[in-house]
């Protein structure tokens, strides 16, 4: 008997899980198309982000060789 209802119950889960999951093979190019623009675009934000970050660092570079130089010359 209690298999019978383990047995039950492991056919519910897996019809919930064939149910909810049924429309996820039907995709579409244009998804497709969205999800590589996504992409490109995130892409595009990070290499700027990486752009400022360069930028940063050579001014904080600047500023201590300018610090160094000025210790130096007391």
């Amino acid at each position: 008997m209690k298999n019978s209802f383990k047995f039950a119950f492991l056919g519910l889960a897996l019809t919930v899980a064939f149910a909810s999951c049924g429309g996820a093979e039907t995709k579409t190019n244009a998804t497709a198309d969205s999800a590589a623009a996504l992409v490109d675009s995130a892409a595009t934000v990070l290499d700027s982000a990486a752009n400022k970050v360069d930028s940063a660092a050579a001014k904080v570079d600047s500023a201590a060789a300018k610090v160094d130089s000025a210790v130096t010359k007391k």
